[in-house]
């Protein structure tokens, strides 16, 4: 591919304006913090095709033919979160980043989201190494890096030049995980470099890159605090911009985001046999209107394929009907809305939470019952991750004035919320309409700092939530855990009902996500979110579940024995009977085919759960009015029919949002 191939593409990031053009002594491309395989609606598009398309050239046009081969560099941040990782737990991104030729990657924050253990697993299906030399996890040894992972690496280009490169990390990400083993040994990265460097050096190391992961301001720290010519060429990571300095004679540099953006540099020895080395280094972006390489739009069809099978597993169970509707999120408090920010204030210990309402997007009432995967992420599909902010009670304050300000009109920026009450009357002059406001039940102080679980969305003052901008947006919240340590919505749910065992222990899932959440539980839990599953000894003589030798549950399903520690990816039978449906002649037999596979499934998995079929039989003979009634019935009794295999989740409106009419009285069911 000639260079004209790309255009409007190529900006010149630094020139060293050597008298030579001789070619480079060595080549290499980096990239950092990257989520979706797709390309998005906006320039530059990125996604991997078109991103690949700009390696491929890089590594085998002919103008590159008698120059060194290209050594790929990544500064970590691929395994979550996005879409794609919530099914995938980060697997999806391992064919993408080999068939990158990565030569080595540093550890970022998101790339431990799903625990220690799931890092392992996709480390060890790379084909390079992963490097963290300043994070050491005392459980794995004495002096061992975090995750198993290398400090250093040496690289050997083809024409035999020695790179040294080391990980590291920073402190500030490390606080914002919640699966990280106890007793984590942080390093400073200035005084790790100057440790480890040396012993770099005498290896043969005839150049070093610090490879890391932290924000702008602890690569330029790193560069300040090392002596010139320790480091010659520092590729950060965790910011989502493209930035490049000198700093102390060292290149500090981070490649954009999102396969949007790479840096291709070339390096060429000092002359005179100066000490050092001169860069040449190139920004691309990544445009649509660069070809996608076809290889690589086969390998994302079929990874994104292979997600709509998944995306149909059952993964939760709700005790009683979950109202996502628009007309009730936007205009009262849903009971959705209330466990949905239970749980994020919960998963992070906040004082209080806060979501606009436009966050649910289901527009529907999801019925007791089984949870999809897909209602999870149809309901919650934004891809800004949940942020924690301190902020005064005034600010509380103003964001609840501006959530209700356009009532009765059916907007997104109507709350849902948690741990704060609060009572509004829509008649009064918008800007003024709040009551009162409770959290923690006492009247809430205007001067007083509460931590907040909230959206990044609303972090950045969308919806006129002015009041929690962010200060590195310009406001004066401060942020506990910013949008780049967050974690999805979607993802929260989907750890919740993994934790709960729903369809067996989470393959990989490591102590400190257990100890993390143990803790959500038994907060969450004790408001009555959820009812414990029926005792072991109570199952009937329709389960067909029993431990294994290896002490993993092992599910029996058409005679095959399913290890209900992972998704059962190949479910031939669920295959075939979806495949029947396409078959059907008439749209009646098509129609009934459909109600006789769901027939089917309900039934397993009321046998499966050890639900007698006299009592499914009777459920499903009721009228929706008379189901509600009759669950009522059964909890006021204590004999409330759940599967053992899970617990139910069933929350409730509880007067949160009281509306008011100037009179004293109010009403906590809507406006």
């Amino acid at each position: 591919m000639s260079g004209e191939e790309f255009p409007d593409s190529e900006s010149v990031t630094w020139q060293s304006h050597r008298p030579d053009e001789r070619p480079p002594d060595l080549r290499f491309l980096h990239f950092n913090d990257v989520y979706h395989i797709e390309a998005g609606s906006s320039e530059p598009v990125g996604g991997v095709s078109r991103f690949q398309t700009v390696v491929n050239h890089y590594r085998s046009h002919s103008q590159y033919a008698d120059q060194p081969r290209l050594l790929t560099l990544f500064s970590g941040d691929a395994f979550n979160p996005s879409l794609e990782s919530s099914v995938t737990k980060g697997s999806h991104m391992v064919p993408i980043l080999n068939n990158l030729n990565t030569a080595v990657a540093c550890v970022g924050n998101h790339d431990l989201d799903f625990g220690v253990s799931q890092f392992r697993h996709l480390k060890n299906q790379c084909n390079f190494p992963w490097l963290l030399a300043n994070v050491l996890d005392p459980g794995l040894g004495e002096n061992q890096a975090l995750g198993g992972c290398d400090k250093t690496v040496l690289l050997e280009a083809s024409n035999g030049i020695k790179i040294g490169v080391i990980g590291l990390g920073e402190r500030e990400w490390l606080d914002t995980i919640n699966s990280l083993p106890p007793n984590l040994v942080y390093k400073s990265a200035s005084e790790t470099a100057k440790t480890t460097v040396p012993e770099l050096r005498a290896k043969g190391a005839q150049m070093i890159i610090a490879l890391t992961h932290a924000r702008e301001p602890s690569d330029i720290k790193l560069a300040e605090k090392t002596p010139p010519g320790l480091i010659d060429l520092i590729l950060g990571g965790h910011d989502h911009f493209y930035s490049h300095q000198i700093v102390n004679d060292t290149h500090v540099l981070r490649s954009g985001t999102d396969f949007k953006q790479l840096s291709y540099i070339e390096a060429r020895r000092k002359a005179n046999d100066q000490p050092g080395w001169d860069f040449d280094i190139l920004r691309r972006d990544i445009t649509r209107a660069l070809p996608e390489d076809d290889a690589t739009v086969q390998l994302v069809d079929k990874l994104t394929s292979s997600l709509k099978h998944r995306l149909e597993k059952p993964i939760g169970y709700t005790a009683v009907p979950l109202d996502g509707r628009f007309t009730t999120v936007r205009t009262k408090e849903s009971n959705l809305g209330n466990f949905v920010c239970d749980l994020m204030r919960h998963y992070y210990d906040a004082d209080c939470a806060l979501i606009a309402s436009g966050t649910i997007r289901g527009d529907q009432i999801y019925p007791p019952g089984i949870l999809l995967l897909k209602d999870i992420l149809n309901c919650f599909p934004f891809e800004d991750p949940v942020v924690v902010l301190r902020i005064r009670g005034q600010a509380i304050l103003e964001a609840l004035e501006n959530s209700v300000c356009l009532v009765p009109a059916l907007e997104g920026r109507f709350p849902q919320v948690s741990n704060i009450q609060f009572a509004y009357n829509p008649h009064s002059t918008p800007g003024s309409r709040v009551m009162w406001t409770r959290i923690h039940g006492e009247p809430l102080d205007p001067d007083k700092s509460y931590t907040v679980a909230t959206r990044g969305y609303m972090g950045r003052g969308k919806d006129g939530y002015d009041s929690l901008l962010v200060r590195s947006e310009g406001g004066e919240a401060e942020e506990l855990v910013s949008e780049e340590n967050g974690i999805l919505i979607s993802m929260v749910l989907r750890q919740y009902f993994m934790s709960l065992k729903v369809l067996g222990k989470w393959a990989r899932w490591s102590p400190s996500l257990h100890r993390h959440w143990g803790s959500v539980h038994d907060r969450l839990h004790a408001g009555g979110k959820v009812h414990d599953p029926s005792p072991l000894k109570q199952r009937t003589k329709h389960d067909r579940t029993a431990p294994s030798p290896a002490g993993k549950a092992k599910t029996h399903v058409d005679g095959r024995s399913v290890d209900s520690d992972t998704d059962d990816e190949n479910d031939h039978h669920h295959d075939v009977l979806v495949s029947s449906v396409g078959s059907a002649g008439s749209a009646e037999e098509k129609k009934g085919r459909e109600m006789d596979i769901a027939r089917v499934y309900a039934r397993r998995w009321m046998d499966l759960a050890g639900i007698e079929t006299r009592v499914y039989r009777r459920w499903m003979d009721l009228s929706g009015t008379e189901r509600r009634d009759a669950r009522m019935a059964e909890e006021k009794s204590g004999e409330w029919v759940l599967p053992h295999w899970t617990r139910g989740i069933a929350p409730t409106v509880e007067g949160r949002i009281v509306v008011e009419d100037g009179n004293g009285t109010g009403d906590s069911n809507g406006a």
